[in-house]
């Protein structure tokens, strides 16, 4: 099929060459085109300009743009939307006055989630999970990586892992899939968590890799968690298996997992709401991107990532949702900018390239995917007529969004 978008306001993240990353100050920078078209094939982009230069091009499908904005879809890169049930219980716990740490200790968290999940089937888990995606495809998402994590056996993390495989097959939006195993110690290993790394090193890594059902290797470093030498060897056997490293750090407490991120060269270090100089000092010169995710931050009352900070020391940024039961059970990646503006002060062009072509870059994608340049993914957002792209983040209550387009085909 091929598409026509006319009469474009405002096209966005538009991209002569095939950037695949932006930082420091770089990110202040959205190029544009004002009063433009866009055209597709199939599911590429093949040309754009501005209307005045439009001519000769015949398309099965034209939409008129006129007074919308139109960008690249957000790719968000840090999810848990394969999940059971819900935790509205603990939400309630909270307002009550227990911490996200209390609520942990007494069996709730990431433990209350595996015992659900290990109790419900796979095909209960795909529909519930697949509801979620539907949501976010909605809400203009369109790449996005899936965390397990919520399993804790072996065989509740497979099932996750072939429950994420499913939705790649089903959907239409790239998926990526991370093997989260380390993301809390089961119950049953609580008083020998060094038998519980030993199950994750020795039994789910090498299935997961023998099934060709992760892209990435992951581990919840913090204190009550997992530690440095926890971290280090779940990442090293992830490593000997080609899963490549991410890693969850510097939520509650920072205690060097981001120097460890970058010396096993993680693809992205995640969290960061604590963040000391010598992390800063790591991350300067190396391939791996910082993740912020404000909804998690907005949701849990604790502090955000210090976003300004990372970007003035000239590194780049990446937004995500972190879309999970627990901690932010919301996929809406246009909350998360808006809010990544209002209350991590940076602007809306930083947050835009955050949420797209950095968030690409994020899931090792940012080559096909999150700029509008020609060759890559025609995965677009047609927003409602707007007064400008800022409108997006200052009206934060509001549905924008008028059409999504993914690989080419009118969501």
């Amino acid at each position: 099929m091929s598409i026509l978008i006319t009469n474009i306001k405002e096209l966005l993240q538009v991209r002569e060459s095939n950037v695949t990353i932006v930082k420091g100050s770089d990110m202040k920078y959205l190029p544009k085109l004002e009063n433009a078209y866009l055209y597709i094939e199939h599911d590429t982009i093949v040309e754009f300009g501005n209307m005045e230069e439009l001519s000769g091009i015949e398309a099965e499908k034209i939409i008129d743009a006129s007074g919308s904005t139109v960008l690249p879809t957000w790719c968000d890169s840090h999810t848990h939307i394969v999940y059971a049930g819900d935790r509205t219980q603990e939400f309630v716990d909270r307002i009550n006055g227990l911490s996200y740490e209390d609520i942990a200790k007494r069996g709730g968290g990431i433990l209350n989630s595996a015992e659900k999940l290990q109790a419900t089937s796979e095909d209960e888990l795909y529909k519930q999970a697949a509801k979620r995606l539907n949501e976010v495809i909605n809400l203009g998402t369109g790449a996005i990586e899936i965390k397990s994590g919520y399993g804790l056996t072996v065989e509740a993390e497979l099932k996750m892992l072939r429950v994420i495989n499913r939705l790649k097959e089903d959907f239409p939006v790239k998926i990526k899939s991370t093997l989260l195993a380390a993301h809390a110690i089961p119950k049953a290993y609580k008083n020998n968590k060094k038998a519980f790394i030993d199950l994750v090193v020795d039994k789910m890594i090498p299935a997961a890799a023998e099934k060709h059902l992760a892209d990435y290797i992951d581990v919840f470093c913090e204190k009550g968690y997992f530690d440095l030498e926890d971290t280090r060897r779940v990442l090293e056997a992830g490593a000997k298996h080609r899963l490549i490293p991410k890693i969850h750090v510097n939520q509650f407490n920072a205690f060097g997992g981001v120097a460890l991120g970058v010396a096993h060269n993680a693809l992205s270090v995640d969290h960061l709401e604590e963040l000391t100089n010598d992390d800063i000092k790591a991350l300067q010169g190396s391939n791996t991107i910082p993740v912020a995710l404000p909804a998690c931050s907005y949701f849990l009352s604790i502090p955000y990532t210090p976003a300004r900070q990372l970007i003035d020391a000239g590194l780049p940024l990446a937004l995500a949702t972190d879309y999970n039961p627990g901690s932010t059970p919301s996929g809406n990646m246009n909350f998360v900018v808006s809010t990544a503006c209002i209350k991590m002060k940076i602007t809306p062009e930083e947050a835009i390239n955050a949420a797209t072509i950095n968030g690409a870059y994020a899931m090792g994608i940012s080559n096909i995917y999150g700029s509008i340049c020609k060759g890559k993914k025609a995965n677009i957002i047609i927003t409602k007529p707007i007064p400008n792209y800022h409108y997006l983040m200052y009206a934060f209550g509001d549905h924008h969004i008028r059409d999504v387009i993914i690989n080419g085909q009118i969501i």
